[in-house]
């Protein structure tokens, strides 16, 4: 069973595990409310991962049917796969922000094969070379966990507070990882007294160790020209603003100096982005971007799938530095490359 914590003052986490992947565990909180429990997010789509959620709700006293509702901090699978058994079981509500609805909503209606075709075209205008876009052409359409997700019924509107029985919890937007990615401001007085302003869900925008994917949005039927790192800083620097006395993240453990993280994660990507720029005395492609930044072992190491994220987080600097105008593409370039202006 994955460990269960209790955080006090009627709110508790169960480790969630998450299969095959570095990050082992999705906390899931439980919020006691007059109206029943309410959970922020649930975890992966597996039967494993079920089964722990179930018995780490009965460990917290709470039957899985007694569940009254569900908050989801953004759509990603390690935090809404298993929403919609939960639902399933209980009854309960799902609420997410508008713009993840939307995500999700598309892609209960996009076929694999055009996930596959979009991605190879992708990384092929980001100038992969054949021998990465070789097994993405030779790959049979799938269905892929979290291309089918369950879709919420109700919506996080940001600024509001949440229909919490007993409970004053403020949705905060805070895009970045995902269009959609709220934190929840637990606006009490924390239960041990800790100095600063209340308590804070901050799902993926602000973990303790970890500096959160920033990538391109990744939706072959989206459109629109968004600045995901432009929207990341200005939501960590609300954040900051908000001074709580606590953080409850989605990943690892709690954590105290909220301010303190947010300044870290504001100065390594302004480092990152000096970096880009000096790299961009020359006109590189996004992949080659991607080969020549630092990342936490060499390009050489990094598996199939990873260099795929890691080619979106660097199309998303390259973003801000063309947004900032201190880049640009170079006209008539195929695959495209930028240069620092």
């Amino acid at each position: 069973m994955g460990q269960v914590h209790d955080h006090g003052g009627g709110v508790r986490s169960i480790e969630v595990p998450i299969p095959d992947n570095p990050l082992g565990t999705t906390l899931v909180y439980v919020v006691d409310t007059d109206r029943g429990p309410v959970l922020v997010d649930t975890g992966w789509d597996d039967p494993a991962s079920w089964d722990t959620l179930v018995e780490g709700l009965a460990a917290c006293g709470t039957p899985v049917d007694e569940v009254h509702g569900v908050i989801i901090t953004h759509h990603h699978p390690d935090h809404h796969g298993l929403s919609g058994q939960v639902r399933e079981t209980s009854g309960a509500w799902l609420a997410m922000h508008a713009a993840d609805t939307a995500i999700v909503r598309r892609a209960r209606s996009t076929e694999p094969g055009r996930w596959l075709a979009y991605m190879t075209a992708k990384l092929t205008a980001a100038g992969a070379p054949e021998e990465h876009l070789a097994p993405l052409r030779a790959a049979r359409p799938r269905s892929v966990p979290g291309l089918t997700p369950a879709l919420p019924d109700r919506e996080i509107v940001p600024g509001e507070l949440l229909d919490l029985a007993g409970r004053r919890l403020r949705a905060i937007w805070t895009p970045g990882h995902t269009p959609g990615h709220v934190c929840l401001h637990l606006e009490e007085h924390h239960p041990a007294q800790l100095p600063g302003h209340g308590r804070l869900f901050s799902g993926d925008h602000l973990l303790p160790e970890i500096t959160p994917h920033i990538g391109l949005y990744e939706d072959p039927d989206d459109t629109t020209i968004a600045d995901p790192l432009g929207d990341y800083l200005d939501s960590l620097e609300r954040i900051g603003r908000l001074a709580p006395a606590e953080v409850l993240p989605a990943h690892q453990h709690t954590f105290t100096d909220a301010t303190g993280r947010v300044r870290e994660l504001l100065t390594h990507h302004e480092d990152r982005l000096t970096g880009l720029l000096a790299l961009l005395s020359e006109p590189l492609t996004a992949w080659q971007v991607a080969e020549r930044m630092e990342w936490n072992r060499p390009w050489a190491h990094i598996p199939f799938q990873s260099r795929n994220i890691a080619v979106s987080e660097a199309e998303a600097h390259l973003r801000r530095l063309v947004k900032l105008g201190q880049a640009e593409s170079v006209t008539g370039s195929e695959p495209v490359t930028y240069v620092a202006v």
